[in-house]
C-alpha cells in the first residue's frame, strides 16, 4: 500500500465543498419530476462531470497520478459511478426542491435560449483537460477587455448570480478538509496537523483561493458562452438573478458539493486498497 507523509505544500490542490442543505422545502417535488428537471437543466451532466475532478486527488496527497496505473481508473470508476451520484442527488432534491422553484427553472431551461445554454454547458462540463478552457477563456477575456466590450462585466455578474452566497470557497475548504482527514484515517497519509490546525491553515489561504476561483470562473464562462450574443448573456444573467432561480442554484450548488465531498471521502478510504503500479 502506498503511504505518504503529508506536509503543508500538498494542501494547495483543488476540489470543492458544501454546507448541506438542512431545511426541507414545502411541497417538495416528486422523484419523476426531479429526474426530468435534471435532464432539462443539464444538472445530470454536471453531476457526471464530478468524476473528472478525481484526477487531482493523488496530487493533493503528494502522490504522482501515475503511481497507481490502471488501478486508479478502476477505483475512480467505482467510486464516481454516475448512477450512484445521480441517486444521491435525487434523494436530496426530492426532499428539498419545491414545485414552484422546479417549475420556474424548467420553464426557462426548456426555452430556446435555455436549451442552447444547456447544450453549451454540457459540452463544457465534459472537457477533461481544464487547461483548454482556461487558456482559451483567458485569451477571450483579454481580447474583450482590449476591445472595451461589456461582455466581461456581464460574465462577472452572471457568476455572482450563480454563486451569490460564496458557496464555492467554503466548499473547496470543506472538501479538502474532509478528504485529507479521511485519507489520514485510512492510513494513506500521515497527516502532521490536528483537525483544528488543518482548518486554520485552509482558512489562511482564503484570499488567494478566492481570487483563483474568480479567475477560473471567469475564464470558464468566457469559453463556455463564447458563441452567445451579448443580449443572450444579459438575458441569462437576469434570469439567474430572479429569486426563484437563486433558490434553485443555492440548492444545486449545495447538492453538487455534498456529493463531491461524499465521493472524495469514499475515495480516500478506498485508496488504502491500492498498490504501486508494476506495469511495464
Amino acid at each position: 500500500m502506498l503511504r505518504r507523509v503529508l506536509t503543508p505544500p500538498y494542501f494547495a490542490a483543488l476540489i470543492a465543498a458544501l454546507i448541506l442543505w438542512t431545511s426541507s422545502a414545502a411541497h417538495a417535488a416528486d422523484r419523476t419530476r426531479v429526474e426530468a428537471f435534471l435532464t432539462t437543466t443539464g444538472f445530470d451532466v454536471a453531476l457526471d462531470s464530478i468524476a473528472l475532478s478525481s484526477s487531482s486527488a493523488p496530487e493533493m496527497l503528494g502522490f504522482d497520478p501515475g503511481d497507481f496505473g490502471s488501478e486508479w481508473t478502476r477505483l475512480t470508476n467505482e467510486v464516481f459511478d454516475t448512477e450512484v451520484m445521480r441517486s444521491i442527488a435525487l434523494d436530496i432534491l426530492e426532499q428539498t426542491l419545491s414545485d414552484e422553484a422546479l417549475t420556474h427553472a424548467v420553464e426557462f431551461y426548456a426555452s430556446n435560449l435555455g436549451q442552447r445554454l444547456v447544450e453549451a454547458e454540457n459540452a463544457s462540463h465534459m472537457i477533461e483537460d481544464d487547461t483548454v478552457k482556461r487558456d482559451a477563456g483567458e485569451a477571450l477575456v483579454s481580447q474583450w477587455v482590449e476591445d472595451g466590450s461589456l461582455r466581461v462585466e456581464t460574465l462577472k455578474r452572471m457568476n455572482q448570480a450563480i454563486d451569490s452566497t460564496g458557496t464555492s470557497l467554503r466548499a473547496l475548504q470543506e472538501i479538502q478538509y474532509r478528504f485529507l482527514l479521511a485519507a489520514s484515517a485510512a492510513g494513506v497519509v500521515d497527516l502532521r496537523l490536528d483537525p483544528g490546525d488543518l482548518r486554520e491553515m485552509l482558512k489562511n489561504n482564503e484570499t488567494e483561493l478566492r481570487l483563483a476561483l474568480q479567475r477560473s470562473a471567469l475564464s470558464g464562462a468566457a469559453y463556455t458562452y463564447q458563441g452567445f450574443s451579448d443580449a443572450d448573456m444579459l438575458a441569462y444573467t437576469e434570469a439567474l438573478e430572479q429569486p426563484l432561480m437563486q433558490e434553485v442554484y443555492e440548492l444545486l450548488n449545495a447538492v453538487q458539493y455534498e456529493i463531491m465531498a461524499n465521493r472524495f471521502e469514499v475515495l480516500a478510504a478506498r485508496m488504502a486498497e491500492l498498490r504501486p503500479s508494476q506495469e511495464l
